[in-house]
Parts: structure tokens; sequence; C-alpha cells
């Protein structure tokens, strides 16, 4: 399977007072986020990271990705550091992927577009960035763990999400 998410922050005191999360404490965060990727996500399976995965050192963070299942590859968010981004256990790292998935182009980066690559073709983007805060537009999907209950998605629940919100789906 290949699963999708950003903006986990992991070791990030901001992220609980910015985005209200509900977590007593940031060690309750990264315990919660770690269980529910674990949960989700096999060790043979295929995870893309839309950006901003943690703060801390080059070890840490090699020790993160080193306790979280799956092949995972970096989509470079604003927050991430040369720590991050250098660190052992990522598959790939890059600013913007482009990738097809049964017959569907995907559109990765870790910010919206307003456009994109082959839209008028029923691309989709997908990114994070935003937090759960922008409303949704055609065929456009927040991977971030604020808008997907905390973990990662495959695409085929992306679809599904949009099949129950009429409104913000076109085929």
């Amino acid at each position: 399977m290949i699963y999708f998410t950003a903006d986990t922050h992991f070791s990030d005191p901001r992220i609980l007072r910015i985005d209200r999360r509900p977590f007593g404490s940031l060690a309750e965060h990264d315990r919660a986020l770690i269980s529910l990727w674990n949960e989700t996500v096999g060790p043979d399976d295929e995870l893309w990271h839309l950006g901003d995965f943690a703060r801390g050192s080059t070890e840490f963070v090699a020790s993160l990705l080193s306790s979280l299942h799956g092949e995972k590859h970096l989509i470079i968010g604003n927050n991430d550091g040369a720590a991050t981004i250098e660190a052992a256990g990522w598959a790939s790292t890059q600013h913007y992927k482009e990738l097809t998935i049964d017959g569907r182009l995907l559109i990765l980066c870790h910010y919206p577009f307003r456009t994109w690559n082959q839209i008028g073709k029923k691309s989709i983007n997908l990114h994070g960035h935003s937090h759960g805060r922008l409303s949704p537009v055609t065929r456009q999907y927040d991977a971030g763990v604020d808008s997907c209950d905390f973990r990662p998605v495959t695409l085929s629940a992306i679809l599904a999400s949009r099949r129950r919100h009429p409104s913000t789906s076109s085929s």
C-alpha cells in the first residue's frame, strides 16, 4: 500500500499551541502519532510525508524514522531543516514529485497549489502546510494529520472523502 501524511511536527513544542491539537503534552502528541502511524502503515508499505516532519538533531530524526513503519519519502516542507532532510531513513527527499497511482496523476508538494500539472485531466494535488484550514477545492486534498485523524491515508481514502463531500468533488 501507498500512504500519505504531512505536518506531523514531531518534537516541535509550537504545534500544541498553534494548532490546538488534543494532547496534554508534546510527549503524548508524539507517542500518539507514532502509534497511529504504525497501526496504519505496515513495514512493507510506502509512505510519502508531505513536509514538516520533525524538529531535532539528525540523530533524533533518524531514530524516529527507524521507529516508524514503511519505506519513507520526504517532500520537503518549510519547517524541515538540514537535520531532517539529511537524516538516515528516508528513501528519497525532494520538494516536488509527480506520482501515478491507479492511473491517476498525483502532484505532491508541501504547499497547496492554485493550479497544477494536468489539472484539466483530473490530476490530484496532495499537500500539507495548511493544517486543515483551507477550504477544499476540486481534486486538492490536505493530507496532513490535522485533516486525517492524525494518521496516514491512502489514495482510495482520499477519493472516498471527496465522494462524501460532493461540493468539493468533480469527476
